[in-house]
């Protein structure tokens, strides 16, 4: 067996991306922390901004004031050293050589701040050959004088010349001033003389300033954070306690209050959610109360209203059964009488179902069914319909079984919905059905190509008593309720309905149901779509048979005046 071990860089990349991940999540659920990090975002970066100018004006005010000292100093040393030279009796070079070693031995000892001095030979005097060696207090610190200030005092001998250098020490560099200018040797001629100052001190200085700077500016940011912390959770916990209550409400706890603690703006608001509350509660109360006695009057009426229409369905069949040994006009007011009675009773039946949605009494009963059967027999069973309509109607199928759990009394009343529906808005044109699947969901299409239904229509399909087009009679004997039924019927499978359409061409509907009761995966296993180009293209599965309901045909509506399969599929289009 073989370990694993992780990488490193892997490992630390991985808990990087966690807490970004975690910082991000905080970030976006918290306003407290959205305060406080701004807060300390931009008091950061203005402290930093603030020491930064702070820090370069102490340096530039402590740098300038010692050059100045410096300059000074160095000036009147090279006059004296001038002098001192300009009196001296030396006769010889050796004599002229240890004029030079006491200079600098003078010129270092008379500094208190141990400035380092070089007396070196001009590069003239250095080409011919003088016998006049360069003296300096600490040779290994020549290199810090340029050729650039060499350069300088060669060409202005009256003035004194300086630069900026970088003093080597230990494992770091000092900062520090070199001043050179020439002076006149006597017997050896022009020198050039340079004083070494070390700017260490000020530099020790400036760091000190400069830490007790950032300690105060970081002691103040802290504060700051601490304060805008505290600051912000005061504000923020009213925030969260409001809205922990306003989720318990919505959750249905209507008697939920929020403790009122003060008489501050805070507590104002508290005040007003609790009377806000309050308000809401009464009105869901009295809305909740007014419903349920709407429920209960529309349940009474329709139950009330079955004892008295038996007995007028009972007189009325049999004035229809005796209605040949009437005059014609009595005969067809016995007839209109028997028709009227009939949808008055689809209409008690349809309220009291929806007194059941209303309720929450509706209970599911599911069964395995053939869903092709079963649409083939709902629809031979509105084939009358469809005659008296002159509308034809055709099912396609997939050649396999599709078998899905529903309630078959419940199923079966919304595909004869969607297809009362579709039958009396086709205009004498044809109904299309079609039936596909997926492992998981099955979905029923019905297509009409009559009136249509224009996008304002679309969100109203399945209101109650709703038409599309008011001045338009109905022709088929509908309550109104049946769309409504059919989504409330749906949604108790776990499904979707979905509608579409366009005015002048047509309505469709998408039924989708979970092959199985306790499933709730539902996705369209068909397109929803009233383009019947584009849907023969994309809107069946492979292996599909198409079976043919003439309406116009004369004979038994019942049984399908032609079967179709894949085979001679684009001829029967066509």
């Amino acid at each position: 067996m073989v370990a694993r071990t992780d990488h490193p860089d892997s490992w630390a990349s991985r808990m990087a991306v966690r807490i970004a991940a975690a910082l991000g999540e905080r970030w976006r659920s918290s306003l407290q922390t959205k305060v406080v990090a701004s807060v300390v975002v931009m008091t950061i970066l203005s402290l930093a901004v603030l020491s930064a100018l702070m820090a370069s004006t102490i340096r530039d005010g402590i740098v300038s004031q010692r050059r100045q000292v410096i300059l000074t100093e160095a000036t009147r040393s090279i006059a004296n050293t001038q002098v001192l030279l300009n009196s001296s009796a030396a006769a010889n070079s050796t004599q002229v050589q240890q004029l030079l070693t006491d200079t600098v031995g003078t010129l270092q000892s008379s500094a208190a701040d141990g400035r380092q001095v070089f007396l070196w030979r001009t590069p003239a005097a250095t080409a011919a050959g003088s016998t006049i060696n360069d003296v300096s207090s600490s040779p290994d610190l020549g290199s810090v004088i340029t050729p650039e200030l060499r350069a300088s005092v060669a060409n202005d001998r009256e003035e004194a010349h300086w630069q900026s250098v970088a003093l080597p020490a230990t494992g770091r560099a000092e900062p520090g001033v070199v001043v050179g200018s020439s002076v006149e040797v006597p017997l050896a001629g022009s020198f050039e003389l340079y004083l070494v100052y070390s700017l260490e001190p000020e530099q020790r200085t400036l760091t000190f300033i400069q830490r007790v700077v950032w300690a105060s500016l970081a002691s103040l940011a802290a504060v700051l954070v601490l304060i805008m912390w505290l600051v912000a959770r005061q504000m923020v916990r009213p925030i969260v306690t409001v809205s922990t209550a306003a989720k318990r409400i919505a959750d249905g706890h209507l008697d939920e209050r929020i403790p009122v603690d003060g008489s501050d703006e805070v507590a104002a608001l508290e005040e007003s959610f609790n009377a806000m509350a309050a308000s809401l509660q009464e009105q869901i109360e009295r809305l909740a109360n007014l419903s349920n006695l709407q429920r209960r009057f529309v349940s009474d009426v329709s139950h009330e209203l079955r004892t008295p229409l038996t007995t007028i369905r009972m007189a009325a069949d049999i004035l229809h059964d005796s209605r040949t040994d009437f005059p014609a006009p009595a005969r067809r007011s016995v007839e209109l009488l028997k028709e009227q009675i009939d949808r008055f009773e689809l209409l008690l039946t349809d309220l009291l179902e929806i007194s059941r949605f209303d309720a929450g009494a509706a209970k599911l009963d599911s069964e395995p069914r053939d869903i092709g059967a079963t649409i083939t027999t709902v629809i031979s069973q509105m084939m009358p319909l469809a005659r008296g309509m002159g509308v034809r109607v055709t099912l396609r199928v997939p050649v396999d079984r599709v078998v899905c759990e529903v309630d078959t009394v419940r199923f079966e009343r919304i595909v004869r919905n969607l297809l009362a529906n579709a039958i009396e808005h086709a205009l004498s044109g044809s109904v299309e059905v079609a039936i596909g699947a997926t492992p998981d969901s099955v979905s029923i299409r019905v297509r009409d190509h009559g009136i249509g239904l224009s996008p304002d229509d679309l969100p109203r399909v399945f209101d109650r008593f709703w038409r599309a087009d008011p001045a338009r009679a109905r022709t088929t004997g509908g309550t109104g309720l049946g769309l409504s039924i059919s989504l409330e019927d749906t949604l108790l499978h776990g499904g979707t309905l979905e509608v579409d359409g366009e005015p002048g061409r047509g309505a469709t509907f998408l039924l989708t149901l979970p092959r199985s009761a306790h499933s709730r995966n539902v996705r369209r296993a068909l397109i929803l779509t009233h383009d019947r180009d584009e849907a023969d293209a994309r809107g069946y599965l492979p292996g599909t048979a198409l079976t043919v309901f003439d309406g116009a045909a004369a004979g038994d509506a019942a049984a399908p005046a032609a079967l179709v399969t894949d085979d001679d599929d684009q001829e029967e289009q066509a």
